[in-house]
């Protein structure tokens, strides 16, 4: 199913800790993508956050799209989000990895010692495979 809108059924597949992919454009204009943690926050953008200096930051400063898929329990449930980067902050006291990583490990975010970068994606459309 296409769709411009997240539903509620949508919304509580996106709210679980599951794992994700992240698409971005690379220099040359090719995908890459990465596995990353997301956390979808309640005005229906994604958080997600990444140490300083990974190649998916001067991507998205290039060009801010991106996609994401979410796989549930199986290969046949699962969301694949376009949306575009529409902040990028810096997360000096991490407060946003430790709320990303208590979403996925219950714990604040084991490594204290590198910089890290919060980016707001907003969601411009969405595919579903067995989530209505």
């Amino acid at each position: 199913m296409s769709t411009h809108e997240l539903t509620d059924e949508i919304r509580a597949f996106l709210r679980k800790p599951l794992p994700c992919v992240i698409a971005t454009l690379g220099k040359k204009g090719q995908p890459v993508t990465a596995a990353t943690w997301y956390v979808l926050q309640d005005d229906d953008t994604i958080l997600l956050n990444i140490e300083v200096g990974r190649a998916r930051l001067r991507h998205v400063a290039a060009d801010p799209r991106v996609a994401l898929t979410i796989l549930g329990e199986s290969w046949y449930h699962a969301v694949s989000v376009q949306g575009t980067v529409v902040e990028v902050r810096d997360d000096p006291d991490m407060t946003d990895i430790d709320r990303v990583a208590r979403h996925y490990t219950g714990k604040e975010y084991p490594v204290r010692d590198r910089e890290r970068v919060s980016m707001i994606v907003t969601i411009d459309s969405v595919f579903t495979w067995n989530v209505k």
